[in-house]
């Protein structure tokens, strides 16, 4: 069979819906200032979908360090990859106060939160070492497993007996192969909300020997007392053997870290093919991380407000019946029952009629007969913008359960 006649017939999962979902539910257009409110097909939207937790994206120093990056250096600033022609005194002083905050000895900028996890994974084990990971990991991690040609083993999310029972296994195989444990857990879990049990997992190293790597993507910034991450809010600091973060969402920028002991750190650095054949991080990113960063650790009262809002937003709806799982997290998962035409019709008359854009999530991320619409609040949101959705939420669902959606027709043209 032709490779394009076979991938016509077979466009995945997602891409079967995508002639009636482009640009309405899959790629839409959100336009004006990065804010809680913006504009959707002409009309202004309450939105809840932007990783914008600490509302740094258009804070006015990160704006004006960003301009005067560019300004400086230019786009193009430094040519090449880190190790051949593009290091710079800023990215070695962004290296170590990320390190340095996040309770570690040394740190290496990636240029891509996906890549960068994908790549770690494919870098520090080999055919004889043996992967434990969380079942609901990131699809970057489940592609860095892929990479792996070792064996791999999964646990049940957050389930602390399964991942014994896997790293048991484990143990038996490694010691026939000669090599090592890596586990992999997240601090917190995108879709879900819910924290990683980083503790729990940490008390296994009693019995087993194995090695922790976590994505503390939706952690860093806006968990632990400082905002170091879910590690710290955990008081887990020193038994998180790698820590990694993207910059996408509570610094609002582009890139990620790893970070580690100085020994570990230097082998990601010489031996990450994904940064050793990439070019590095642009100059005026750099210049506007390290002012990101700086406010994310002198300005409390900014995840303050992202708690405030948070809390506000989960209580508001739990005490209206909502379901949120089992979130305790600032990520708000609202789960409805309906299928695929419930789910689209409800969506359209929350963002036609309501004017509040979230993200909808279906199968196959989740089960069958399941809709998910998942907030992310942030610390630029009011109670207003709560209130509001509070309202909302109360009518479509009443409307759900009325059978309001069966029949609806939906039609993004």
């Amino acid at each position: 069979m032709d490779i394009f006649e076979k991938i016509a017939k077979h466009m995945g999962p997602l891409g079967q819906h995508q002639k009636w979902s482009h640009g309405y539910f899959s790629f839409p257009k959100l336009e004006g200032e990065i804010a809680p409110h913006m504009n959707f097909r002409g009309k202004e939207h309450l939105v809840w979908s932007l990783n914008n937790y600490l509302g740094l994206a258009n804070h006015p120093e990160v704006r004006e360090a960003d301009q005067k990056g560019a300004a400086d250096f230019g786009m193009a600033y430094p040519m090449g990859a880190r190790m051949m022609s593009g290091n710079s005194k800023y990215h070695e002083q962004l290296e170590s106060e990320l390190a340095a905050f996040v309770g570690k000895p040394d740190a290496f900028l990636l240029n891509f939160g996906y890549q960068g996890m994908l790549s770690i994974i494919d870098c520090l084990v080999d055919r004889n070492d043996v992967i434990v990971y969380d079942g609901e990991c990131h699809a970057c991690i489940i592609d860095g497993l892929r990479l792996h040609v070792g064996k791999r083993f999964v646990y049940k999310h957050n389930d602390i007996e399964s991942a014994r029972k896997q790293l048991e296994r484990a143990t038996k195989l490694v010691e026939t192969t000669g090599g090592g444990i890596l586990v992999i857990t997240e601090g917190v879990f995108g879709m879900s909300g819910a924290q990683g049990k980083i503790r729990d997992i940490i008390e296994l190293k009693k019995d087993f020997n194995f090695r922790l790597l976590i994505d503390d993507a939706h952690g860093f910034g806006t968990m632990g007392k400082t905002g170091a991450g879910t590690h710290e809010e955990q008081d887990s600091i020193d038994g998180v053997d790698i820590y990694f973060a993207t910059f996408a969402k509570s610094m609002a920028g582009i890139g990620a870290f790893v970070a580690s002991t100085e020994e570990i750190t230097n082998f990601l650095r010489y031996n990450m093919r994904s940064q050793t054949f990439a070019k590095a991080l642009p100059m005026p990113m750099v210049i506007g991380l390290l002012k990101r960063l700086e406010l994310l650790k002198n300005n409390p009262e900014l995840r303050e407000r992202l708690w405030n809002i948070a809390t506000t937003l989960q209580k508001g709806l739990r005490d209206r019946g909502f379901d949120l799982g089992i979130t305790d997290t600032m990520v708000t998962p609202v789960f409805l029952k309906g299928e695929l035409q419930q789910a689209t019709a409800l969506t359209l008359d929350l963002r036609e009629n309501y004017g509040i854009f979230c993200s909808i999530v279906i199968y196959p991320v989740i089960p069958k007969g399941l809709i998910e619409l998942r907030l992310i609040p942030t610390a630029m949101h009011t109670l207003e913008d709560v209130q509001r959705t509070l309202e909302a939420f109360s009518e479509i669902a009443d409307k759900l359960n009325r059978g309001h959606y069966n029949d609806n027709k939906f039609s993004a043209q």
